[in-house]
């Protein structure tokens, strides 16, 4: 999944259908389509990267749909785009979930098609992972769902860390920062 401002980004056409051939129930569509991506984007979210290794090359997706499913099995959930390159390729494949500190805007937008200098990888017991991040889980696959345009990808987390630092969050279609401050509950458990 790419995190891509919705104002600028083309929805889709009709094929064979021009900008000034539009029915007005295409426009009515299209519009509908931008004021739902404009609506969720004012949720907050982080930002994370899923990393894995494919058949042939080590693949990273960048991604703001993650979620914490159990904690007993610890389980987490990750939303990727059916229209991803490497969607196809994580399928029944070990992966990790990064989850990005504020300073690490560069590698979130490598990782959703804006190339930038080389990671530097963690070779992870389960999964490759990326180095330096907020927070980590790898996961080994427990199971995955339709999600429409999207696949919903289920992992049974088997090793996990984090650090201290304000993270990456996305928000009204660009970035911000959650101040370390309101991160986290640990010490009220």
């Amino acid at each position: 999944m790419m995190i891509a401002d919705p104002r600028s980004e083309a929805v889709p056409a009709v094929p064979g259908h021009t900008p000034e051939h539009r029915t007005p129930e295409h426009r009515a569509l299209e519009h509908r389509a931008r004021h739902f991506r404009g609506s969720l984007g004012r949720f907050a979210t982080g930002v994370a990267i899923v990393t894995f290794d494919g058949a042939s090359r080590r693949h990273g997706i960048t991604v703001n749909s993650f979620t914490s499913v159990s904690m007993d099995p610890p389980l987490v959930l990750v939303s990727i785009a059916r229209i991803a390159k490497a969607h196809d390729e994580l399928a029944g494949r070990p992966f990790a979930v990064n989850i990005l500190g504020a300073e690490q805007r560069q590698l979130a937008m490598h990782f959703a098609g804006r190339p930038g200098p080389d990671p530097l990888w963690v070779e992870g017991e389960t999964a490759p992972r990326l180095s330096n991040v907020l927070a980590y889980f790898e996961c080994k696959p427990w199971a995955a769902y339709d999600g429409g345009d999207h696949t919903l990808y289920i992992g049974e987390v088997v090793d996990f860390n984090y650090r201290n630092g304000d993270a990456l969050a996305f928000a009204n279609s660009t970035f911000t920062t959650i101040p370390e401050s309101q991160l986290g509950m640990e010490d009220l458990l």
